[in-house]
């Protein structure tokens, strides 16, 4: 076999790590920018937040003797610096311009951890303590009663069994004979224990079903409520049933009730807790961060990148210049390395910026109307068309309209909200699914409870304003909205 030498020309793409960490941040939510950026604040000793502009706004505030709008000298130096990055701008805005700034103030209060305020602290043992789980709270309450010992078996057991909604998930005869072994008892010595256990907080634990669990909730209320009794006859399997079916005729037929009489029971079903374990299991709350703030200044809709989230960082000037050129030290070497992440990292923060911030922009020029109007103007909007305008990929428009969220005088959006199908119009134009849903669930709020409107007259009513949508795209919006069939929304009055 021959050996020849061959050149061959040929492209391939190689991400480097500079590359990964831009499309890593660009795809993190404003609380996990955050997250980074205080990770790399304290993992490089060369990086640092620039803290001078915000000096410089606080100085300058306080040698003229003003205060931004809408605080009172309390404020934190994070709402100090965006007031002064906009003083110039809002003194010429109009009377309503001015009363939007002012609302915008109060939303946007300090989100980071600038604050001056002793009672802006988080709560710490709050925040850290693990959450309360309904277990727990049974449990409390089973060691401050004065059960026997086979009792408190009894009880652990039925707590054990006593699933996160507060219902108990087996019956009195699967703990007998998982307690048998051990501990002989009969089946009305854990009734008694249940029902022990059934005056426990909240109200309706232990139940076995949902009928049982009202029944309880019920037997708390004074007895002079009007309504009690029909509503005690109501909690059984067979009518509620026939409450969740909304057949109020047979309902009145099999309880013999009049139709005023039957809505009072009504109203105090709906007003008890079909799942008391929910009130006491506590949850994390997660937060929302606007990355977008949007004002209209001089009568023009305007979308600033939220100053709170990501603050300007900047290269540890002492840091930089002991770094020697030529040296070799593993001191050096180190410094080197870390000046380079620094500057990377401050680039690739740039950059997510820079592109959220002209992404944001052509998204505010395209949905004007939105702004105007409300939801019943969204015009249609895709990725690529802004994949265009910015001239940017696809991929890169869904990463940066992913979990970014948009301030704005209507409300907290996000980003992918403003993207939304068509629908063609008699007129030949279009018409975007926001808008019809909107459109939709304006109807359904305004419609007589007695008299639901259906899907089919809703697609009639809707063809009369030239949208062409047929009843299973109605039915499709409709159920996006979690609202249920109009045979469902049928109520008495």
């Amino acid at each position: 076999m021959k050996q020849s030498l061959d050149l061959r020309i040929g492209q391939h793409l190689t991400i480097t790590p500079q590359l990964q960490q831009a499309i890593r941040l660009l795809q993190l939510s404003s609380v996990e920018l955050q997250q980074e950026i205080q990770e790399a604040l304290e993992s490089n000793p060369l990086l640092e937040e620039n803290e001078t502009e915000d000096e410089t706004a606080e100085t300058k505030g306080e040698t003229d003797g003003t205060a931004p709008d809408g605080q009172d000298g309390a404020g934190s130096s994070s709402s100090n610096e965006a007031e002064a990055s906009t003083t110039s701008e809002s003194e010429s805005e109009s009377g309503d311009d001015a009363e939007w700034g002012d609302s915008f103030e109060t939303m946007t209060a300090p989100t980071g951890s600038r604050t001056t305020s002793d009672d802006d602290f988080p709560d710490i043992d709050a925040r850290n303590s693990p959450p309360q789980t309904l277990r727990d709270h049974l449990l409390w309450q089973m060691q401050m009663t004065p059960f026997s010992d086979t009792d408190k078996q009894i009880a652990l057991a039925l707590i054990d069994a006593i699933n996160e909604d507060g219902y108990l998930s087996c019956k009195p005869e699967e703990i007998q004979q998982a307690l048998g072994k051990n501990l002989p008892i009969e089946t009305d010595e854990i009734e008694a224990v249940l029902h022990q256990i059934q005056n426990f907080d909240p109200i309706g634990v232990g139940a076995r079903d949902l009928a049982e669990c009202l029944r309880l909730q019920m037997k708390l209320l004074p007895t002079d409520v009007p309504g009690l009794k029909a509503a005690m006859d109501l909690a059984t399997t067979q009518e509620l049933a026939l409450l969740a079916a909304r057949d109020y005729t047979q309902l009145r037929r099999n309880l013999k009730l009049s139709a005023e009489e039957l809505q009072q029971a009504i109203q105090i079903i709906q007003n008890l807790n079909p799942r008391p374990g929910n009130s006491v299991t506590s949850s994390q709350a997660s937060y929302i961060v606007p990355d977008i703030i949007v004002k209209k200044f001089r009568g023009v809709w305007r979308a600033e990148l939220n100053p709170d989230v990501s603050p300007k960082l900047r290269v540890n000037n002492h840091y930089e210049k002991m770094i020697h050129r030529g040296d070799s030290s593993a001191d050096n070497r180190y410094l080197q390395d870390q000046l380079q992440q620094a500057r990377w990292f401050i680039k690739s923060l740039n950059s997510r910026n820079e592109t959220l911030l002209k992404v944001a922009r052509t998204i505010v020029d395209r949905q004007r109307a939105f702004f105007d109007h409300g939801a019943e103007a969204m015009k249609p909007l895709v990725l690529h068309d802004v994949a265009e305008t910015v001239s940017m990929h696809e991929s890169t428009i869904s990463r940066v309209t992913t979990n970014k969220y948009m301030l704005t005088p209507r409300g907290i959006f996000e980003l992918k909200y403003f993207f939304s199908s068509h629908v063609s119009t008699a007129d030949g134009g279009t018409c975007s699914a926001t808008a019809i849903r909107s459109i939709i669930k304006k109807l359904v709020e305004c419609e007589t409870p007695s008299q639901p409107i259906s899907d089919s007259k809703i697609a009639e009513i809707l063809s009369d304003q030239g949208i062409n949508v047929a009843r299973r795209t109605v039915a499709k919006y409709r159920e996006t909205m979690n609202i249920p069939p109009s045979n469902q929304r049928k109520s008495l009055v």
